[in-house]
C-alpha cells in the first residue's frame, strides 16, 4: 500500500486512534528532555548507528532543540513517501501494523518523564520519532518496514493476545504516572505476569511482534563484531545504546529463529540479533511469512484461526472471503492438494467480501459454513442466481442439502458425512470452495467491520492516560517551569548571561530532585555535570 495523501485521509477505524499533537502543552521540561536526550544519542551515536541515522533526522524533520512538530515531520516525510500521525500511548497492534503498511508511522505524542530518560518501556515520542523515523531514508530499510507491517497485519491473533496488550499497555501508563503508589506498580506487573501466563499457545501475532522487535526495534546490522544499530528502540534509548554494543550484551546472527525468542518490554534486552545487512532483513521476513496461515491457508489455516478464537478471515477460490470466528472444522480423506477439511463451521456474526470491500448492507448475524472440494451445485445452490432446494454432493462423502433463499443464506440445512448424519445451523451462510488459499487475521474488509462493531472511544475515554500526563504536568511547580523557560530562551537567543544564570542555579536548590535543569545551567556556564 503506497503512502498518499494527508492524514484526513485515514479510514475511520483508523483515524479514531489518531490525536492531536497539542504542541502547546509540552512544557519547558519537557523540551528540555527531549534536547538532553537527542545531544547526547547524536553525539553517542554518529560513529555507532547506520549510517543513514544522522542524514536521516534532517531529512524526517527532526531537530536537537525542541520537540519536533507532528506537521513539519510530515513535510519532510511526505518526500520519503511516508506520513506521521499522532497517537497516545500504545494502539492495538492491528492499527499499528495497519499503519506501517500504509506508510504511516504511529508517532506517540506524549514524551517520557525525565526521570526514565535512560529508557522507558512506553512508547514516547522520542523513540517513535528519533528513533523510527530517520532511517526510513534508506529506501529499502523504509521498504522493509511498510512489507512488516503487512505480515503484523496478515498475523493471526489470538484472544489471549489482547489481555497481554491490555496488560502492558496499564503497566506502561502506570510506570510513567508520577503518582504511582509501589502497590501500584505492583498489581500493574502481576497483571501483565498473570495475562502473560494465560496464553495456551503462541499465536502467529506473537511470533509477528517478536520479528519486528529483535529488528525494527532492537536490531543491529554489520559484521558481528563491529556492527551498526538501527533499531529504534536502541537508537532512542541512551542506556540501551551505551550498553548495546559493549561485550555484556550477546550478538547472534539474525535468524528466523528470533521469532521465537521472547521480549520483555519493561527491561533492558539480553541478547540481540545482528543482520548483514538490509537485504538479509528480507530473506528473514520472506522465510516468516511464508509460515503464516496468510500464505499457507488449508488446513493449517483454519486450525490456526480456530483455536485463536478471534475473527479472523477465510480466502476462498475466486477470491470471495468469508470474515467469523472458526468454531470447527471436520475433516475427512486428504484431497490431491493435502486439504483434509471437508467442511469449516463459523460463528457469527459473519462478513462477506471481496477484495477488501465488504459486499453486505449489513453483517449476518448468525453462523456460515463452508464446505470445502469440487461440487456439482446444480442452479438452486447458495451463490446461484435462483432460489429453490439443493443438494451437495462433495469430496470423502459429504452431502449437504437445504433451501437457498438468496445469495449465500440458506435454511432447512441436512449433512450426512459418508452416511453418518452430521449436526449443521438450521439456517446459515453456506460457502463452497475448491480449496482454501489463505487465512488471514481481523476481518476481510477492517473499515466496515469496525463500523458495525467498532467502539467509538477505542480506550474508553483513555482516562488513565489523560491522568498520567495531568499528574506529570502538576509535579512541575509553576517556578520551576519558569526557570526552564528562561535558560532555554538564553539558549535560543545565544545570549549567556552568567550572573543570572548563577542565580538560578542558587534558586534551583530548592529543588533538588531536578538534576536536569542543573545541568543545562552548568552547560551554558562551561560547567557541564554541575
Amino acid at each position: 500500500m503506497a503512502a498518499q495523501g494527508s492524514i484526513a485521509d485515514l479510514p475511520p477505524h483508523l483515524a479514531r486512534y489518531v490525536v492531536d499533537q497539542d504542541y502547546p502543552s509540552y512544557s519547558p521540561r519537557d523540551h528540555a528532555v527531549w534536547r538532553h536526550i537527542l545531544c547526547r544519542l547524536t553525539a553517542h551515536l554518529k560513529d555507532k548507528a547506520h549510517p543513514s541515522y544522522l542524514e536521516g533526522l534532517a531529512a524526517a524533520g527532526i531537530g536537537t532543540e525542541r520537540i519536533p512538530r507532528m506537521e513539519e515531520m510530515n513535510a519532510c516525510l511526505g518526500r520519503l513517501g511516508w506520513r506521521a500521525a499522532a497517537v497516545r500511548g500504545f494502539i492495538p497492534p492491528a492499527v499499528f501494523t495497519e499503519l506501517q503498511a500504509r506508510g504511516v508511522l504511529a508517532i506517540a505524542a506524549d514524551i517520557r518523564n525525565h526521570e526514565h530518560i535512560e529508557y522507558t518501556p512506553a512508547p514516547d515520542i522520542v523513540h517513535e520519532s528519533a528513533g523510527h523515523a530517520p532511517i526510513i531514508k534508506d529506501a529499502r530499510y523504509a521498504e522493509y518496514l511498510r512489507r512488516a507491517g503487512v505480515a503484523g497485519f496478515k498475523a493471526i491473533a489470538s484472544r489471549e493476545d489482547g489481555a497481554v496488550f491490555e496488560a502492558i499497555r496499564h503497566l506502561s501508563v502506570v510506570k510513567e504516572d508520577p503518582a504511582s503508589t509501589p502497590e501500584d506498580l505492583r498489581r500493574a506487573e502481576a497483571g501483565l505476569v498473570q495475562a502473560q501466563a494465560s496464553r495456551t499457545y503462541v499465536s502467529e501475532s506473537t511470533k509477528a511482534s517478536r520479528l519486528y522487535w529483535w529488528t525494527a526495534e532492537y536490531g543491529l546490522v554489520g559484521s558481528l563484531d563491529r556492527p551498526r544499530i538501527y533499531g529504534a528502540g536502541l537508537l532512542s534509548s541512551i542506556g540501551e545504546s551505551s550498553r548495546c554494543l559493549t561485550s555484556a550484551v550477546p550478538k547472534i546472527p539474525l535468524s528466523l529463529g528470533c521469532a521465537d525468542q521472547d521480549f520483555d518490554i519493561t527491561r533492558m534486552q539480553p541478547q540481540l540479533f545482528v543482520a548483514r545487512d538490509f537485504d538479509h532483513l528480507f530473506e528473514v521476513l520472506e522465510a516468516f511469512e511464508a509460515t503464516l496461515a496468510w500464505k499457507r491457508g488449508g488446513d493449517y489455516g483454519l486450525e490456526e484461526a480456530r483455536r485463536a478464537r478471534t475473527a479472523n478471515h477465510l480466502v476462498l477460490a475466486g477470491d470471495l472471503e468469508v470474515t467469523g470466528q472458526v468454531a470447527a472444522r471436520i475433516p475427512g480423506p486428504p484431497r490431491e492438494d493435502g486439504m483434509a477439511t471437508l467442511l469449516a463451521v463459523l460463528k457469527g456474526p459473519v462478513q462477506v467480501s471481496r477484495g477488501g470491500h465488504s459486499v453486505q448492507a449489513e453483517p449476518w448475524p448468525g453462523p456460515a459454513l463452508v464446505a470445502f472440494g469440487p461440487a456439482d451445485p446444480g442452479p438452486s445452490a447458495p451463490g446461484s442466481p435462483t432460489p429453490g432446494p439443493f443438494a451437495l454432493a462433495l469430496h470423502g462423502g459429504l452431502e449437504i442439502a437445504g433451501t437457498r433463499l438468496d445469495g449465500h443464506r440458506a435454511e432447512g440445512l441436512r449433512a450426512t458425512l459418508q452416511g453418518r448424519p452430521l449436526e449443521l445451523p438450521a439456517e446459515a451462510l453456506l460457502f463452497v470452495s475448491p480449496g482454501l488459499p489463505g487465512v488471514a487475521g481481523g476481518p476481510g474488509d477492517p473499515e466496515a467491520w469496525d463500523r458495525w462493531f467498532g467502539e467509538q472511544d477505542p480506550f474508553g475515554g483513555g482516562e488513565a492516560e489523560a491522568l498520567a500526563r495531568r499528574r506529570k504536568a502538576e509535579a512541575l511547580p509553576a517556578r520551576l517551569g519558569e526557570l526552564y523557560l528562561e535558560v532555554a530562551r538564553m539558549r535560543a537567543e545565544g545570549q549567556v548571561k552568567t550572573a543570572r544564570l548563577l542565580q538560578i542555579r542558587e534558586e534551583l536548590s530548592q529543588y533538588p530532585d531536578d538534576w536536569l535543569l542543573r545541568g543545562e545551567v552548568g552547560e551554558l556556564l562551561g560547567q557541564p555535570g554541575t
